[in-house]
């Protein structure tokens, strides 16, 4: 098939180069992880003079226009394996991964218009709130321990894929 003849290809190219972190990059990634916690908390201790609610500083008081919670919302929804691996998909196996994107974008269209504005007229800032209030305490725990599960088994499984793909051993 067409995976044994790129495979006798990249096997022309030559060697494979191994990069590793040296010690000044370690150095650069603990700087910028220490400062993003740095400004989170400065922020959620002394960012506004008082001590101010949980509620105020998760959503921010309700008071911010739709661009930077659409922003915000795209830079969680969108992750750094699928900005990563979507061009790589494309390449291999054609433009017929657009058509999940298009799915994508019908698929939001739903929850926006139906689920949102009911999250947002009973003020509550996950679907797990709903549940509970909905419902009762039990099934907003089933529903979070549902998440975590397919969350850590999608992990587990793109884990593994991505080392099946690039052949490294990861164990």
């Amino acid at each position: 098939g067409t995976s044994c003849s790129k495979r006798a290809n990249l096997s022309k190219m030559g060697a494979v180069v191994q990069m590793h972190f040296t010690t000044v990059d370690y150095v650069i990634f603990a700087l910028l992880l220490v400062a993003s916690a740095g400004i989170g908390l400065y922020y959620a201790f002394f960012g506004s003079g008082t001590r101010f609610p949980f509620q105020e500083f998760l959503m921010a008081d309700r008071s911010m226009s739709w661009l930077p919670v659409s922003l915000s919302l795209l830079a969680t929804f969108q992750s750094a394996v699928a900005i990563l691996g979507a061009p790589s998909e494309i390449y291999t196996f054609g433009t017929q991964y657009w058509f999940l994107g298009c799915s994508y974008f019908l698929g939001l269209l739903i929850p926006a218009h139906v689920f949102i504005p009911v999250f947002y007229r009973l003020r509550l800032s996950s679907a797990y709130e709903y549940l509970e209030l909905r419902f009762n305490k039990t099934v907003r725990i089933c529903g979070t321990v549902t998440f975590i599960f397919q969350m850590v088994s999608l992990t587990s499984d793109r884990y593994g894929l991505s080392s099946e793909a690039t052949r490294l051993n990861l164990a």
